[in-house]
């Protein structure tokens, strides 16, 4: 399997999207390169962890700074393992960047079709989710844990952009670095909320009432049920849990520990709507 993210100055690129779109930036943060001292060290982007909101909110302006950005267009919504989407734009830029209190409430993945809008999501082992479409130039991101994934917020995130111009057949989408199969453990609980079509698939029955469950590909089938072609998907190798190097980990670090960030966005080159194709 092609890995999608190329590795930069300690950030993961989604290095063929960048060169098909002007001034598009896509990608994931690591753990390294930035400011903070242990369990957030060193490059922590979340600010509802226990970290020092002050360092928190340098880190984010030092990758805005990195890709070109300024910090103003940050937006962040509140993370609260739903599945609920919202349209972003202008008026939404910096929410959520100094403050948690002041992120987009209720919400787990963003959508936009304005430059000059840097939409994220934050990460420590749950799987993030980025959409591109290179007709429309429409774009978006979306935060899945398990409960967002047997949600299908990668479904209802498809349904959005579909809704607003995009084609599922030009439409791609990458699946970032999250916990493998191999050290993800669940229990049945969680497991009544997989599709049995998809059980055998993305799940190894451990036969002691736990299983390990495959997030990656589980998302990868929601997409493909909701229309995306198998060639529009890639999925990373990268694996939060054991690439300690390069990522936090809330359940190998025992929940203390800090949050990478994806984002998706434009650099404000046009003014305003982004240009179609």
């Amino acid at each position: 399997m092609s890995e999608p993210f190329v590795l930069k100055d300690n950030i993961l690129h989604i290095e063929n999207w960048e060169n098909r779109s002007d001034g598009l930036v896509a990608g994931f943060t690591t753990r390294r390169g930035g400011f903070g001292s242990k369990p957030f060290d060193s490059w922590n982007m979340g600010l509802h962890v226990g970290d020092d909101p002050q360092v928190v909110v340098e880190n984010r302006q030092h990758l805005t700074k990195q890709l070109q950005l300024p910090f103003g267009s940050f937006v962040a919504g509140e993370q609260v393992h739903s599945t609920v989407i919202k349209q972003v734009g202008r008026d939404d830029k910096g929410k959520g960047a100094k403050s948690y209190a002041s992120s987009l409430p209720g919400i787990d993945g963003m959508f936009t079709t304005e430059s000059g809008v840097l939409c994220t999501a934050f990460f420590a082992d749950c799987v993030p989710l980025l959409f591109f479409d290179p007709v429309t130039g429409l774009i978006g991101i979306a935060h899945a844990g398990w409960k967002g994934t047997t949600g299908k917020i990668g479904e209802k995130m498809v349904e959005k952009m579909t809704d607003s111009g995009a084609k599922t057949s030009d439409l791609l989408a990458v699946i970032g670095p999250c916990i493998s199969e191999e050290y993800y453990e669940v229990d049945e609980h969680v497991m009544q909320y997989v599709e049995d079509k998809d059980v055998s698939a993305v799940a190894k029955d451990l036969h002691n009432g736990h299983y390990l469950l495959n997030l990656k590909l589980l998302n990868k089938l929601i997409l493909v049920h909701a229309g995306l072609p198998e060639k529009n998907i890639e999925v990373t190798n990268y694996c939060t849990y054991r690439d300690k190097n390069l990522f936090f980990s809330h359940r190998r670090d025992h929940g203390k520990t800090g949050r990478m960030l994806a984002f998706i966005g434009y650099r404000d080159y046009n003014g305003g709507e982004i240009q179609q194709a």
